[in-house]
């Protein structure tokens, strides 16, 4: 980029384009979490250079460290740095309004139509082409975030293991990785004990949540979706077991079938992973119920960036918390490669499916196609080879 780019790109950078590029994002970026702060890193850091990759960096580690989806609280961190309260909350209804607006139009259809038996269909060429799309993502995200230290090296390869083998994000580990990337790059010499710990802020918000079994319904859906925000950690892919327990088992609101078709919603469509809450909430109770569901989940996600956010940009020269930062992110990192694993599993399953990803990855490597579209061709592929699947 040219010093004549950069001062364009400086110019354009404004709460109301950064609202444009997030309402963009959730309309067209598919792929998941992994792919999302993969799109968000390359256009703002990158290409348009917004934001610096140390603000990235930190984003994705509070990110990380807190309960909810990592895609949209990191867009959350983003927004907050442009425009504070204020900017947080544009870009995170911007980002997740499309896609919810999405859910709630296949879910009308699904209960007028009594199913959409296609979604298994396009979900079988979509989810190897979304495997193509992620590698790429990961990659680069490798590469931004590990700067060549063999220590993050180091926790980056056992968060990948742990990560593939457990298929579950710990908490605990990522506090430990930023625990020992604090002691072997910057010992704690001349740490300051007086910094304010992040972890009052974080411990604000829905810690305490009234029993479930004498509300009405809209209540109960609100407060188990709080629930899920508030307690799951990981990626939006984590929550599903979550939703599984108390939509299906406990609470029975949808059957096996329905919260399958409900997952495979997701996934077919643009946005955060945990948009699905919009579909099953449909479900239960129609439009009041997606709100509600909707609402629900994501009010703590934001809670949980906005209340820290100042502590973390306050204190970003701190030598220290840079070395818990690096190393946490170096663990997300892992996790995040992890993930890969874990999910090319579940999406490759035969040879058409092996093609349909390593053809995504090639074609994304060799040229500037955007994702939707291929993401389109991979489903019209799945609608195609779905019916000679073996």
């Amino acid at each position: 980029m040219t010093s004549d780019d950069a001062a364009q790109a400086l110019r354009e950078y404004s709460l109301q384009n950064l609202v444009l590029y997030f309402l963009k994002l959730g309309t067209t970026g598919f792929g998941g979490p992994i792919a999302l702060v993969g799109y968000m890193e390359r256009d703002l850091v990158e290409q348009r250079r917004w934001i610096t990759k140390d603000q990235y960096l930190r984003g994705l580690a509070l990110a990380q460290l807190a309960p909810g989806p990592l895609a949209a609280q990191v867009a959350i961190y983003i927004g907050y740095l442009k425009g504070r309260v204020l900017g947080a909350t544009l870009i995170g209804i911007a980002f997740i309004l499309p896609s919810f607006l999405m859910v709630v139009a296949l879910g009308m259809l699904y209960v007028s139509f009594g199913g959409l038996a296609w979604m298994q269909a396009v979900f079988y060429g979509i989810g190897a082409a979304v495997i193509g799309i992620i590698i790429k993502s990961a990659y680069k995200l490798t590469k931004l975030t590990l700067k060549g230290k063999a220590a993050l090296w180091i926790i980056f390869v056992i968060m990948c293991a742990t990560t593939a083998y457990t298929e579950q994000e710990i908490l605990w580990l990522f506090l430990l990785s930023g625990v020992v990337a604090l002691f072997i790059l910057a010992p704690p010499k001349s740490f300051d004990f007086r910094t304010p710990s992040l972890i009052p802020p974080l411990g604000l918000s829905l810690t305490q949540l009234p029993d479930l079994s004498h509300s009405e319904t809209l209540t109960k859906v609100f407060l188990f979706f709080a629930k899920a925000g508030a307690f799951v950690f990981g990626s939006g892919l984590a929550i599903v077991p979550f939703l599984y327990g108390g939509v299906v088992q406990e609470y029975r609101w949808l059957n096996e079938r329905q919260f399958l078709d409900a997952v495979a919603v997701a996934m077919i469509t643009p946005g955060p992973v945990v948009i699905t809450v919009g579909f099953i909430g449909y479900l239960v109770a129609g439009l009041p119920g997606a709100l509600a569901a909707a609402l629900g989940v994501f009010l703590p996600v934001y809670l949980f960036v906005v209340i820290p956010a100042p502590y973390v940009e306050r204190y970003a020269k701190n030598p220290q918390l840079n070395a818990f930062v690096d190393g946490v992110t170096a663990a997300a990192t892992g996790a995040i490669a992890g993930a890969v694993i874990v999910l090319g599993r579940r999406a490759i399953i035969d040879v058409p499916t092996a093609i349909i990803a390593a053809v995504t990855l090639a074609v994304l490597i060799r040229f500037k196609v955007p994702e939707p579209i291929i993401v389109l061709a991979a489903g019209l592929l799945g609608l195609a080879l779905f019916p000679y699947k073996v």
